[in-house]
């Protein structure tokens, strides 16, 4: 440290002193040099660890000393006997327990914070040598702190110890304790627990007990039960808990314990402890229903917890019970209430999002008895559910709009997301109520819109609409017979509201699969949602569905064909978008135009792309800057969507299945694709674009990202553009080499490679890209990774489709061999590249160095199961050399690890050599040789990773 009071920025200064270290706190505290601060940080911890520790830690907690020194030398203890315990000799046990008890008993009336941490020693203390050096450790607390002496007052004591006994089950969990000891250890605590149970139910008991000693013994519970203490032996305890929850004082820690005691999965065997539970929480009702009215949601939320709790974790169990079930019913309308508790989420009530898991629970355990029994509960509960469905539909209301407007958005991001759990919910309970459950919801939503002497209100109407939605997006209801119904229900909706606008659209988006098996329902809705489409509040909504409508129903449409595009072309003009439903529009308008013929197609894609290619060609002769960066990559971005999704190839019954009625479509046409047409037609501009925006890479993947797209939807159909392509790929991999060249690359190379008339060019283009990355590989890889991984999947996918390209004489193989050697060692990407039989042979056992290097330490771990694969493949495909490569490579001294013997490497020989067929096996191998080379072998890590 500097005499100046500041730490000593030189490495080498470690003078863990008392003086030091209170200098480093201060620096740590009250420097306002962020710098400073860390550099403080950084010593302080170095000084916790140190030898020295054990000498300035019990100076630190001098009663002179501010409580942050304080607690300084107590973190400094609990560190060096919970990571350090092995450092401690044997004989110091005893002395090092005396002095805790004595700091303890110190710090009783003291700063909370340092007495914690001193628990937390102490209790880590007691973890790392009970059973054998101190049997007895609970036992010996108590008596400790029950002893008078010491100038410290009774309640100071109690309080200290019942910190103490928290704490130590805490502290097991969050110890390191190898995994037998945590055993041994668990075992030792739970026999504890008949030492700290009645003096917990004492204290509690006692009238004259502080409120403050009663909280902590609720806390104390808290962290027993977690250790699975049988619930039949905290039975008392807990249902003295429910005492205490009319206190205020106490209710908060009260809910936590009872919850804590009945959510231990082991709890479920106790079933007549639960049994005497239900009453207990049905006794809370009133309570319950007081705190509601008052609106008290702090109440309402923790009683709430402690039913659902006991619901949702013993359903089975307690509805196993027959001769009890009124009871049990009487719970499960108990959580009802919380459901439908009054208010709107989350503003006037955060409750009813507690019980939905709870539905799902009762729901999967009825239906797994068998048929029979399943009867007899779904007399019982079918009608529950129906009320469930009610409730759930009320509490997916919109407020009204006065109060929506004044909602934050945070308030209504979370309502969105609990009305998607209400949905999910009514999703799963239509697996047991059935097409009674649509019928339901149809009947309720006609008597609404057919009321004329009593209007209802628009919430009302969404909200059963919603319920409709949420079923028919994952259900298949093409077999509904109210779907029909529906559909003409919606055409007599008054719908002068964003909301139910949306709801609307999302129901006939649902409905998209039902209306391609209905196509005459078609004219009803699609000017529903042509309509929505110019409103720039349903954006999203009518995007989705007429993008749904175009997908499912595309060869019903043609006779819609042109006004769908006429409309999506104004809206798209008028820029009403964001730019992600302006692509979905696209690849909606993608789906359409493929059902039509060629000459429609095309005539279509004029009306349609026109006005952005004359924008391209006035953008492509501006000089470039960011905003007509951003314009030019929307375009493209708008082109390749159209193109994803454009496939004229698929005009056919794409149900496979044989039918007696009429096929929709026309049969495949002769020519060119549309696609490739218009392609051909903007190819020269799309190259103007790249000669001035070459440099910028998001340009150069939006412009990829076209051809990668149509080659993709395309295949074979996009041979007449495969040399073109390929000449201007080469040409921008030569001037800048970028990784979604690379990308594109590889797609032309999986489609084409194997086509005798395709060959020359992508031969060419395979060799050009390899040249050109070989050179980046010489300047060094790590500065360009995606180039890097791309590069390594272009070598992979040419090998698997076509290793001919690796026989030319123009591409050295050997040194993409060597790349991918180099990637290995470098550990820049995840794709590892097994080359040819004639480069192995060759460099076989340079590729098995390298990777033996980087088994033995070289490579993140993460990397194991790659290399297990190169190993596998060398031995199933070399088998003779990678024996002689093996004994070669581990002769060396000190490879590929100075941690391994020459007894490991040969049983890791042997190992790998008699693994020919089983891939997992040698991906274990490999992973169990690699923790040796790094030490971690045995290690509670090594348990982990090896799982």
């Amino acid at each position: 440290m500097e005499t100046s009071g500041r730490i000593a920025t030189t490495p080498d200064v470690l003078d863990f002193t008392v003086e030091n270290v209170e200098k480093g706190l201060h620096q740590l505290y009250y420097d306002p040099n962020i710098e400073n601060k860390n550099l403080a940080q950084k010593w302080l911890m170095q000084a916790q660890v140190s030898p020295q520790a054990w000498q300035f830690c019990w100076a630190l907690l001098s009663p002179d000393k501010v409580p942050e020194i304080q607690y300084f030398g107590a973190s400094a203890l609990h560190t060096k006997i919970s990571r350090y315990w092995s450092d401690i000799p044997s004989d110091q046990y005893e002395t090092l327990k005396t002095q805790l008890f004595s700091q303890i008993a110190c710090f009783s009336s003291g700063s909370k914070m340092v007495l914690t941490r001193l628990c937390v020693a102490l209790a880590s203390l007691a973890l790392n040598t009970m059973p054998e050096v101190w049997p007895g450790a609970v036992p010996e607390m108590v008596r400790v702190f029950q002893e008078e002496g010491g100038g410290v007052d009774g309640r100071a004591r109690c309080l200290a110890l019942l910190e103490l006994l928290t704490v130590l089950p805490e502290e097991f969990q969050t110890s390191r304790l190898p995994q037998y000891r945590k055993g041994q250890v668990r075992g030792a605590l739970g026999r504890e627990w008949g030492s700290v149970c009645p003096l917990l139910q004492q204290l509690l008991r006692q009238g004259d007990s502080p409120g403050a000693v009663k909280a902590r013994v609720l806390r104390c519970l808290s962290s027993w039960v977690l250790l699975d203490v049988p619930l039949s032996e905290s039975e008392g305890l807990v249902e003295d808990c429910f005492t205490a929850l009319p206190d205020p004082e106490l209710f908060d820690t009260a809910v936590e314990a009872i919850v804590n005691a009945i959510s231990q999965p082991d709890s479920q065997r106790y079933v007549n402890t639960l049994l005497k539970l239900v009453p207990q929480v049905l006794s809370l009702q009133e309570q319950l229903r007081e705190a509601v009215q008052n609106g008290d949601m702090e109440t309402s939320h923790g009683i709430c917890r402690i039913a659902v709790a006991l619901g949702e974790n013993h359903s089975r169990a307690l509805l196993e019970q027959v001769e009890h079930w009124q009871g049990f019913l009487a719970l499960v309308n108990m959580i009802m209430f919380c459901t439908g508790i009054p208010g709107h989420y989350p503003v006037n009530e955060t409750t009813s999002s507690l019980t939905l898991t709870f539905w799902y629970t009762l729901q999967d355990d009825i239906m797994s008895f068998d048929s029979e029994r399943q009867a007899v509960y779904l007399q019982v509960y079918r009608p529950v559910y129906f009320q469930l469905v009610d409730v759930l539909l009320h509490k997916a209301q919109f407020p009204s709009d006065q109060e929506y407007a004044s909602w934050s958005s945070d308030e209504k991001e979370q309502f969105r997301i609990y009305r998607v759990d209400i949905s999910d919910t009514l999703m799963y309970v239509y697996e047991m109520l059935g097409a009674e459950l649509l019928s339901n919801l149809y009947e309720k939503l006609g008597r609404i819109l057919t009321n004329t002497e009593q209007a209802s209100s628009w919430q009302h109407t969404e909200a059963l609409l919603y319920g409709f939605q949420s079923i028919a997006e994952t259900i298949d209801v093409n077999y509904s017979d109210v779907i029909p119904g529906l559909i003409g229900l919606l055409l007599r909706i008054n719908i002068n509201n964003v909301q139910l606008a949306d709801t609307v659209m999302f129901t006939i988006g649902a409905l998209a699969e039902w209306l391609a098996d209905h196509p005459v329902m078609l004219s009803s809705v699609l000017p529903l949602v042509l309509q929505a489409l110019g409103n720039p509040d349903l954006s999203i909504s009518s995007v989705s569905t007429l993008k749904k409508i175009c997908r499912e129903c595309k060869y019903d449409l043609p006779p819609y064909a042109s006004n769908i595009v006429a409309v999506s072309r104004e809206v798209l003009s008028k820029q009403i978008h964001k730019t992600s439903q302006c692509m979905w529009l696209m690849q909606a308008l993608g789906f359409l135009l493929s059902a039509l013929h060629v000459e429609e197609i095309l005539r279509n894609l004029h009306s349609l792309i026109t006005p952005y290619i004359q924008q391209l060609e006035k953008l492509a002769d501006e000089t470039p800057n960011p905003s007509n960066k951003l314009a030019i990559i929307h375009i493209l971005g708008l082109l390749s969507n159209l193109f994803t999704t454009l496939d004229i190839s698929k005009q056919e019954d794409e149900s496979g299945e044989s039918t007696a009625l009429p096929v929709k479509t026309a049969p495949p046409p002769p020519g060119p694709n549309p696609v490739v047409v218009v392609l051909q037609q903007v190819f020269a501009l799309i190259q103007t674009v790249l000669s001035k925006w070459l440099n910028d890479s998001q340009v150069v993947e939006a412009v990829c990202a076209i051809f990668e797209k149509s080659v993709k939807t395309l295949l074979h159909d996009f041979a007449p553009m495969v040399s073109q392509l390929s000449e201007m790929l080469g040409q921008m991999y030569s001037t800048i080499p970028q990784a979604s060249a690379l990308d594109l690359t590889r797609q032309m190379v999986h489609i084409f490679a194997r086509e005798t008339d395709h060959f020359p060019p992508i031969k060419a283009l395979f060799e050009l890209v390899t040249s050109v990355t070989l050179s980046i590989f010489q300047q060094g890889p790590r500065d360009h990774p995606d180039i890097v991984d791309s590069f390594m999947q272009l070598q992979a996918q040419a090998l698997k489709r076509k290793p001919d390209l690796f026989l030319s004489e123009s591409l050295d193989v050997k040194a993409v061999f060597h790349c991918g050697k180099c990637v290995l060692l470098c550990s820049c990407t995840q794709t590892l590249v097994i080359c040819c039989g004639l480069v192995v042979q060759e460099n076989g056992k340079l590729l098995l160095q390298a990777v033996l290097e980087a088994i033995g330490g070289g490579s993140s771990r993460s990397l194991m199961e790659q290399f297990a694969e190169v190993l596998f493949s060398l031995n199933k495909h070399c088998f003779p050399l990678l024996t002689v490569w093996l004994k070669e490579v581990l002769q060396a001294q000190g490879f590929p690890s100075t941690r391994v013997t020459t007894e490991q490497k040969d049983t890791f020989t042997q190992q790998i050599l008699r693994e020919r067929v089983n891939k997992r096996r040698v991906k274990d191998i490999v992973k169990e040789f690699t923790l040796v080379c790094r030490g971690l072998h045995g290690t509670e890590y090594a348990a982990e990773y090896c799982l």
